[in-house]
């Protein structure tokens, strides 16, 4: 969000993992340079605030794909920050100006969201719980008073919720806490373990649910099928799954596996796969165990993000 602690978040990761020994690619926010030139949006009427947009996702698009290729070609451990996210480009327009963008452009919402970038941060705008931190000044493109930059942070903390792996990095604590936090969710996601260099202060937690709320009760949310099975593995100690999650018929495709413990931790890699992998791999499903079917209702609230999962049939017998 506006004076979320991006620009300082993404340089203090950057150095973060070039002193572990990473090439680190940053992906520019494409919007800057035209922002930077002259175009004003209030100066735009819908039809030239649409193309706008669309030449904006289209920019980026070209960028990080370009920073993936080179990101792919070295024989190292790459870290590619992107300044923005594809996403974020529905926070600018009416809905149906993004569904009717999405329709003329053959796109959907799982290969933007989802099957594009391995974790969503959002760096949760200083003006929700840090206001005294909000400001428009040494930011050329921001003019945003702190209601505007309020409801802007909301708009694009919607925008990515569905993402299997988002982090919502709020201002609960002071600004250098903040941006430990954020270290150590990129840390987590990737499998490599910070050591003594930060303080990791929040943890995952679940609950069972006694009742399940009506859906009007919810503040907006995405929803998804998730089909999980286990594979064969060569021992009882290490556990493989696979994991099937769609929305409007396309599908992500995940492979997990979780090694044995190691000085107390356990060690989870998660890969995304393609379609035509998680066939193969299914052929490995293990037959001592059920599959499993859940709808997944993604939501923000209070600042945090929430995944509930609804079993369906066919459930396991208890």
């Amino acid at each position: 969000g506006p004076c979320g602690g991006k620009t300082t978040g993404q340089t203090r990761l950057s150095t973060f993992f070039e002193n572990l020994g990473w090439k680190v690619y940053r992906a520019p926010e494409s919007a800057l340079a035209y922002l930077s030139g002259g175009v004003q949006f209030h100066e735009l009427n819908q039809k030239q605030a649409f193309k706008f947009q669309e030449n904006i996702i289209r920019t980026m698009m070209v960028i990080e794909e370009t920073f993936h290729h080179l990101a792919e070609a070295r024989h190292r451990d790459v870290l590619l920050i992107c300044d923005r996210g594809v996403m974020d480009g529905s926070a600018y327009l009416p809905v149906q100006d993004w569904i009717t963008m999405k329709q003329q452009n053959n796109w959907n919402d799982v290969d933007l969201r989802d099957n594009r970038y391995d974790q969503i941060i959002h760096m949760v705008s200083a003006a929700k719980g840090a206001e005294d931190f909000y400001t428009i000044i040494g930011h050329k493109t921001r003019s945003e008073g702190i209601e505007g930059a309020r409801k802007l942070d909301s708009i694009t903390a919607n925008a990515w919720v569905g993402h299997p792996y988002y982090d919502v990095i709020d201002n609960s604590t002071d600004f250098e806490t903040k941006i430990s936090r954020m270290i150590a969710a990129v840390c987590t996601r990737v499998g490599v373990d910070p050591g003594d260099r930060l303080a990791p202060n929040s943890m995952k937690r679940k609950f069972l649910i006694s009742h399940l709320a009506e859906k009007e009760a919810f503040p907006h949310y995405q929803e998804f099928h998730v089909v999980h099975d286990y594979l064969v593995t060569p021992s009882r100690k290490m556990q493989a799954r696979l994991r099937k999650r769609g929305q409007s018929g396309n599908w992500t495709y995940t492979h997990t596996i979780r090694r044995p413990e190691i000085n107390d931790q356990s060690v989870e890699l998660r890969m995304p796969i393609s379609e035509k992998d998680y066939e193969i791999l299914l052929a490995q499903r293990d037959d001592q165990h059920y599959t499993i079917f859940k709808i997944r209702r993604c939501f923000l609230w209070n600042n945090k993000y929430f995944q509930l999962d609804i079993y369906q049939d066919p459930a396991p017998p208890r």
